[in-house]
């Protein structure tokens, strides 16, 4: 596996139909800087507007995964999304001129193609990697779970159990480090039951399936005449969409998945379970005592215990563990504490301010103050025995002005965000 980060080589471009859609779709890969991540661009909406394919921007889970910003949806990203992470491919824009990818035939292996068409390319910043340090294990809902072990490359098993003759009970189990995507679950096809159509094309769903993309089953059998590609492509399948589902992680993954019975809605919940574990588990960069020789908190007004990650002049992730003793639950709701709002922000604030001063000479002799917030979201209360995981990223810094956007989790669920503008001044 390559340790540096990588995008496309050229663009390539495929069309089709939307599976769930019906509508014709065509999408075109590009390149992208380092550090871009996969984005989404509806070339059919005014303004273009650009969807980042992250846990963040998930929307919804039926069926398959959708993302989307301020309105705009792409749908079903999984498929595309797997062979990105199949080839290493950490940076890239797609262009999509209607609300879902194409389904092609139904696999992972015509995006897979397209990708080898265009080629890939090695950049120069090290490759973004979570690495499962100690074993996890995630609820994903009723009857589905998961457990993460260490691994030194990437693994994925997963068992499924469907109450019809062509499928029963399926195990599989592929590294994808010694290369076994492209022939071992590439091509297995999506599936669903003729019993269900109906329904789900009143629901707006399924309207572009067909035996032509789809594996089709009725009570007995499956119902294309090809037959299966596999005697297990259904676990298969399954397998490939935990790939892509998990590669809106943003990073590549060194660890060995487990899945019993993985649904497209318990995929996100593990992935952002990976991305608390990852964080929780990381030894400080800056512990308590360092962070005071920055900023001039202190107790009860210091709100960040440790930094977890940090890249000068871009970002900070701080982390905050709030306690049944912290003073403000003495008289914050004290019947049923909650954390005020303001201090989660605050929470945040000290963090970016911990940012600042690492892009400044003599950061000892400069305090930060800050000046403006703009779209501050609370998103769900933050309560005793959570732990507050602020991530920072600066936006613009000129002049001693800076403007940072942050985001406070929980358990990798968004319960606050806000922009922020600050300046930085001699104490």
């Amino acid at each position: 596996m390559s340790e540096r980060q990588r995008t496309l080589a050229g663009p390539v471009e495929l069309s089709g139909t939307g599976v769930h859609s019906g509508e014709p779709s065509r999408v075109r890969m590009l390149p992208a800087e380092e550090g871009t991540g996969v984005r989404f661009r509806r070339m059919d909406l005014d303004g273009r507007p650009e969807i980042p394919a992250d846990l963040d921007h998930v929307v919804d889970t039926r069926l398959g995964t959708s993302i989307g910003i301020e309105g705009a949806e792409v749908l079903t990203v999984e498929h595309l999304m797997a062979a990105l992470a199949a080839r290493y491919v950490d940076n890239a824009v797609v262009e999509i001129d209607g609300p879902e990818p194409p389904i092609r035939d139904g696999s992972f292996a015509e995006f897979l193609a397209a990708i080898d068409e265009a080629g890939v390319e090695e950049q120069n910043a090290p490759a973004p990697i979570v690495e499962v340090g100690d074993v996890l294990h995630v609820q994903g809902g009723p009857g589905v779970s998961y457990v993460c072990t260490p691994h030194d490359g990437y693994r994925v098993s997963a068992t499924i159990d469907f109450d019809h003759p062509a499928i029963g009970r399926q195990y599989a189990s592929f590294d994808f480090g010694e290369g076994a995507f492209p022939g071992q679950v590439a091509p297995a096809r999506t599936f669903g039951f003729r019993e269900d159509g109906e329904a789900l094309r009143q629901k707006g769903r399924a309207l572009g399936a067909s035996l032509a993309n789809t594996i089709v089953l009725d009570a007995t059998g499956v119902l294309n005449d090809e037959g299966l590609r596999f005697d297990d492509e259904f676990v298969r399948h399954k397998i490939g969409d935990v790939v892509g589902d998990l590669a809106l992680l943003g990073s590549r993954i060194r660890g060995h998945i487990v899945a019993e019975r993985p649904s497209h809605e318990g995929n996100v919940i593990l992935a952002k379970a990976l991305r608390e574990h990852v964080r929780v588990a990381a030894a400080p960069i800056v512990d308590a005592a360092r962070i005071m020789e920055y900023l001039p908190h202190r107790y009860p007004m210091l709100l960040v215990d440790r930094i977890v990650d940090f890249e000068v002049g871009k970002r900070i992730v701080g982390i905050k563990n709030v306690t049944i003793n912290e003073p403000f639950f003495q008289g914050h709701y004290p019947g049923h504490p909650i954390m005020p709002g303001v201090l989660i922000i605050e929470a945040m604030a000290q963090a970016g301010g911990l940012l600042l001063m690492d892009a400044v000479d003599d950061p000892e002799e400069k305090v930060v103050y800050f000046m403006s917030l703009d779209n501050v979201k609370w998103r769900r209360p933050v309560l005793p025995g959570d732990q507050l995981v602020m991530e920072l990223e600066l936006l613009k810094f000129r002049r001693g002005v800076c403007r940072m956007r942050g985001v406070a989790r929980v358990a990798g669920d968004v319960v606050a965000e806000a922009e922020l503008m600050a300046r930085v001044m001699d104490k």
